[in-house]
Parts: structure tokens; sequence; C-alpha cells
């Protein structure tokens, strides 16, 4: 995948041109079309694909207020969340069956440069960029993504920054709701014929919905800064050169914690916090450069080259150990503690404040990582319209590097009458002290051809991939050299992909795609990557205001991996482990219509999108994070069925939408037949709404509401313990546009 730019997937010839702009017409009007950083840049492009794509646009974000990646990706078909925190900091994604924890078997991109920490030498990072400032969300699947790796199985997600505007404007919008949720978020920018620049800057932040038994947990606060800096020519005939330089900068102090709660407490109060967890605090800042050139010719050629480097230091400071008497004997995991607190009722009265401990009974982890990632990356596309037949030529090349630096330490904390007092302070590196890195080179070609009624595309990716793990151990925490544990591995792959669509008649067309998946392997020695074999197909009817479409995948794994992941109930090495032979099979329903004709100037817009997936895996095996597997258990944390509706209202200025979320039951842990209820996320149903007031055309008042009927539910066992869902939460907001 190399260099992220729009692809003239929509392209026509002949006749079927003017038919499919004719068709595309309602849509193009009310679109902004973004070109330079996106992938799709319209819901008409993301429909006339070859494989599933949808495009998330401006309108549609800002139709339920949404800040949280969760609630903003649950209507399009194909993709499978579950969350940690009520507020979408740290989500945990799925496209179509592939590992949602910590959204690690995903491409993640912001304006089509790779955006998690370490892709490649550390995916299964805790980072996310902040979805309340995104101007959009491109989502592909299926064939439709193989350029844009290092993961090819479920897909990849394109967070699109909010563009430098072609003509002065600046807007302004801050809300305020429940428990004391406050975001302001501001722009302005302009371009004046060589120049132009756009300054962002986004506040987001809340006390949260959990509490002490002694009072309020701290809540989070994050800061986003974007600036940019676009430098271009003017020309209509001939080269046309442009150059954007990109800065940013987030932040975030929250007190986040991997502590939940036992079944019991749930039950009485979801929303309880335990005294042994209020050390807790989660502390990041993320700096990105990106700086690209892109050159136009009249001849149907551009060329966009980026440079690219980003930088992220967390330091989650969490509750990871309890120990009640001495010895390794006398020591317990939060989630052996949580799993059976009658059993470990010691332990238990610790965690919650109930009992003194004088010693060292709560161990405090500071678990302290850098990451580091840069590279470039360039892309051609060529377009030629010959006769009756439009081709389009994509050729990408992307040399990356990243790496993981962990630097870790435990120290021991007392509980005296429900406070926290330090103990033993842990000496820093002993704990992890070592470096993962990883060294890529990508490349990838990929043809397209529209002839009549039939498109096919065709292309083939090359990833080749140096890991390398450097362990300095708790022997060496100054990193002398004299001790170092090294453990290299390399991967080397070539990933064909091929995708046909056939426009049966001027409504409706059928497609079907094939391609491999792969995800790189961790930095073990002789580790295999992971790989699969990937087909869909699909049918899409388009008439008057009418939208249907309906697909089919079905993933086979040859060797599927999972992760060592504290948040999976594991050890938290992250340390790859082959899962072996899986199977994912599943289908997606996309249903949109506007009942009423133009002429009543009332609109009723209505959308149900539907997901089913089924995960199998195919041999036995027992790991650390999901025990003892056997064959035809599912692959824990997907649900096997979504289903979201949404319906609105538009008169004028004023504009109302309910959103309703249904979620089957979900596996913690694999399984087959009836599951468990230790083992299980309840059914649930959640109603949002909003509501718009255009007071004239520079202001707009907002209500937004979340979890309007405040139902109490369960959205995950883990990291350790039972966590609940967002609450109702109702917040009121301006914004000013000039």
């Amino acid at each position: 995948m190399l260099a992220m730019a729009l692809i003239a997937t929509d392209a026509v010839c002949g006749t079927l041109r003017q038919q499919e702009n004719d068709s595309a017409q309602h849509v193009r009007l009310n679109e902004t079309v973004v070109t330079a950083q996106s992938i799709l840049g319209s819901k008409f492009r993301a429909a006339h694909r070859t494989g599933s794509a949808y495009y998330l646009s401006p309108d549609e974000i800002k139709k339920l207020g949404y800040t949280d990646i969760n609630r903003m990706l649950k209507a399009v078909p194909g993709v499978n969340t579950y969350e940690e925190d009520g507020f979408g900091l740290r989500p945990n994604i799925s496209l179509r069956g592939t590992k949602a924890e910590r959204s690690e078997r995903i491409s993640l991109m912001e304006d089509g440069i790779l955006a998690a920490p370490a892709p490649y030498s550390a995916p299964a990072a805790y980072y996310f960029p902040n979805a309340a400032r995104m101007f959009a969300v491109e989502v592909l699947k299926g064939s439709s993504q193989v350029q844009y790796g290092p993961f090819t199985t479920g897909g990849a997600i394109n967070m699109v920054s909010t563009p430098v505007p072609n003509r002065f404007t600046g807007r302004i919008e801050a809300s305020l709701g429940s428990y004391g949720t406050f975001k302001s978020h501001l722009h302005v920018g302009n371009t004046a014929k060589h120049v132009g620049y756009l300054i962002e800057y986004l506040r987001y932040q809340s006390d949260g919905f959990n509490k002490y038994a002694f009072g309020n947990a701290k809540g989070f606060e994050r800061n986003d800064l974007i600036a940019k800096l676009l430098l271009k020519t003017d020309k209509t005939e001939g080269l046309h050169h442009s150059l954007e330089l990109k800065f940013g900068y987030a932040d975030e102090q929250s007190d986040e914690t991997y502590v939940g709660l036992s079944e019991n407490d749930f039950r009485v109060n979801p929303y309880l916090r335990y005294a042994g967890s209020q050390m807790d605090e989660m502390t990041t800042r993320h700096k990105q450069y990106v700086a690209t050139y892109q050159i136009t010719s009249a001849g149907g050629i551009k060329l966009t080259s980026s440079a690219y480097y980003n930088h992220f230091y967390r330091n989650w400071y969490k509750l990871n150990d309890i120990r009640a008497g001495f010895g390794s004997k006398q020591k317990r995991t939060l989630e052996q503690v949580l799993a059976d607190p009658e059993t470990n009722h010691l332990y238990f009265d610790i965690l919650t404040g109930k009992s003194d401990y004088d010693g060292e009974g709560l161990i405090v982890r500071a678990n302290q990582r850098t990451y580091r990632s840069r590279g470039v990356q360039t892309k051609m596309d060529y377009h030629l319209n010959s006769g009756d037949c439009w081709w389009d030529l994509e050729l990408g090349l992307r040399f990356h590097k990243d790496e993981e630096d962990r630097f870790q330490w435990d120290d021991g904390y007392s509980m005296q009458s429900g406070k926290m007092q330090m103990f033993l302070p842990g000496i820093h590196g002993t704990q992890a002290n070592r470096i993962t890195s990883a060294s890529a080179f990508a490349g990838y070609g990929l043809a397209k051809l529209k002839y009549k009624k039939l498109s096919v595309s065709a292309g083939v990716r090359y990833e080749d991939i140096d890991l390398l793990k450097k362990d300095y151990t708790k022997a060496d925490i100054q990193r002398t050299g004299k001790v170092r544990e090294e453990t290299p591995n390399h991967a080397r792959v070539l990933i064909p992909s091929l995708g046909i669509n056939y426009q049966i008649m001027r409504e409706l067309s059928a497609f079907v795609g094939v391609h491999k998946g792969f995800a790189p392997p961790s930095a073990e020695l002789y580790q295999e990557a992971e790989k699969s074999l990937n087909t869909e197909t699909g049918i899409r009817l388009f008439t008057g205001n009418l939208r249907i479409e309906l697909i089919g995948f079905y993933n086979y794994y040859s060797n599927m991996l999972g992760s060592d992941l504290a948040a999976a109930g594991g050890q938290g090495t992250l340390d790859q482990f082959n899962v072996g032979q899986a199977r994912v099979k599943g289908a997606e329903f996309l249903f949109q219509y506007q009942p009423l004709p133009q002429w009543w100037h009332v609109k009723l817009p209505l959308q149900l999108s539907y997901t089913y997936t089924n995960t199998e895996m195919r041999n036995a095996f027992e790991s650390s994070s999901w025990g003892i597997v056997a064959v035809g258990d599912a692959i824990p944390y997907i649900y096997k069925h979504s289903l979201n509706a949404q319906l609105g209202i538009e008169y004028k200025g004023f504009e109302a939408n309910l959103g309703i979320n249904h979620k089957g039951d979900m596996r913690t842990a694999p399984g087959q037949g009836v599951i468990a209820n230790s083992e299980k996320v309840p059914a649930h149903t959640i109603w949002d709404a909003s509501a718009k007031m255009k007071i004239n055309k520079h202001f707009r008042v907002m209500l937004n509401a979340v979890n309007l009927t405040n139902a109490r539910y369960l959205v995950s066992r883990h990291p350790a313990g039972l966590r609940a869902g967002h609450p109702l939460g109702i917040s009121l907001g301006v914004s000013a546009t000039f």
C-alpha cells in the first residue's frame, strides 16, 4: 500500500459513464469529495468499487453527534466492536471476524498514512486517533483493500482529518453534558491562490460515570492540535504541484484502569470503582509529522509521495497483582481474584479496601512504553480512456521502520482505611526492558479495467519484513549491551487479489472478490505469519432513493495468530502464538431509503444494517490468553449478530435522528454450544438520539443523548472483571461557522 490517494474505481466508459453520473447526481450534490488524503472520498465511489467499502461522510458523522468511534462505526456492516471505557478512548475493532482486541488486525490509517504507533513490531498498542476531530471515516473490506497493508485479512480503516479549505472558513463548536463531559472543537483555514493553511484544536474531557465508594474518579482529559500548510500551483493545464505539511500533537491524562467488577458487585452497582484502582492512570503524548507532495499532469498521471514520522509515549500505571502474604505463592492476578472472589476473599478485601494490609499488598505496574514509526511512500496513478474502455493503473512503494521500547517496573502499595500508600518503590526496568523493532518494504500493483458492463480489478502486494527483539533483561537496566537476548524473525509474502463487478442492469450490479489475507508475525524465532484465503460475493441495488447491498464472505485461515494480551486475560507479553486453522463466514446487509418525494420538503431517511459473523477454530491448542481450546470453538469477543437502525426527520432548519443498536450474546472465551453465564456478554439494545436546530446560516443548537433508556448493560469481562457501558448521557451544544 503505498501512498493513499483517491482510486478512480468509479471510472466509466462509453455511454455507461453518463448513466452512472445520472444515478449518482443526488449523492454528489450533497457531498464534499475529498481527493488528496482519502481513499474513497464519497459514498458514490465507495458503492461502485469491485469490493466492499463504506464511506462515513461528514454529514453522517454529525447526525448523532458522536465522539466515540464505536458508535460511529456501528452502522457499518461487517464491523464488530466491543467497548472498555464507555467513551471510545481505546476501541477494540474487528473487521469480518478478525481478532478484535486492541484493533490489532486492521490496517489503521490517518490521511492514508499508517497511524498505529508500531504497526509491524507491536500492532496491539493502546492507541487510536481521536475520532471527535475527524472529517470522514473510510472502511474497506475484502478484495477492495488489499493495497492497504500490512493487515489484509479483514480490512482497513482510514481516518480522514479536516482538509485545508479552499476559501476562508472557520467553525467553533462547544458542548456540555452529563458527568462533566465537555467538548470544544475549533478550526480555521483558508487558501489564497498558492498558499493554504488549517489550524485545528480539540479539547475533550469528562469526569466519567464510575465512582469510588469514597468519591468520584478523576475521569479523563484529552487535547488535540493539528496544523497544516499547503503550497500549490494554480495551473489548469500542464503540471500541477502541491506540497502539504502536517503537524499533529495529542495528549491524554485519564483515570483509567484494568480493574473491573465481580459478578455480585456488577449486579448491585455496575458503575463502582474499587479502592485498589485509585492510583491507576494513563498518560500519553503523541506527535506526528507528515509531508505530502503531489504532482498531476494533464496526461492522466498523478504521483503522490509522503514522508512521515510518528512518536507515541504512554505510561499506563495500573494495578497488576494483589498480595496477601509472603512469598510468590501468596500473589494473585486481578483475573484470578475477580473470577472467584469468594475463594480469594483475602485478596478481594484488600482490593476493595474492606481490609487493611500493611505491606506490599497492591502491586502497581508502570507500563511505560515509547513507540516510533517513520517511513516514505509513493504512489503513481495513471488513467487512460481508450474508446469504450477505461484503464486505471496504480503502482505503490513504501519503506517503513517502527519500534516499541518497553521499560517497566512495579511499585508496591499498602491499603490503609481505603487509601493506598506507597510501601516499596520499584527499580525502573526490572519488569520489562526490551526493544522490538521492524523494517518493512512493501510494494503493490493494481490494474483496473472497465468495459461496458464489466469491471475487473486485479492486483498483487509484496511485503518483506525483518523483525528483531532485543531483551536487555533486568540484569542490564542501564542497557550497556553486556547482557542481551536477541530474537530475530523474517517474513516475505506475495498477496494477490481479484475483484469483478458486473452491471446486470442500470440499477443492479453483482460482484465477487478473492484475495489472500496476511498479518505479520512477532519477533519470535521461526514463528510464521498469519495467512488466509478470503472470498466475498454480493449484489447492489440503486434505484431512486433506495439502496440495498447484500454481501456474503468466507475467510479460511491456514494459520491464525493469537496474542498474549493482558487485556484478553493473558500475561501481557504481547507475544503471538499459533492458533492454526480457523474459518470465519458471515453476511452483511445494508438498506437505505428516503420514502418522501422531494417536493414535500421533508425527509425521512431510514438506514438498516445487519452483520452475521460465525467463527470456528479447526484445531485444538492451549494458551495463556485463551486457555484450552477445542476443535469447533468460536473465537471470543466477536458478536454473531449485530443490528443497527437509524431513523431521521429533516425539515428546513430542523433535524432529529434516532439510532437503535442491538447486539446478540457474545462469548468472552473460546467455546461452543450454550454460552456459560460466566463467559457471556448478554444481548443488549441501546437507543441514541439527537436533534439540531439551525438558528441562522451561522449558528446551530444541538441536543444529543446516548443510551436513552438508561440501560445497565455489560460490554466486556476483560481485561479483568465486568465492565459497564455508558449510562444515560445528555449534552447540549452550539456551533458557529464563519
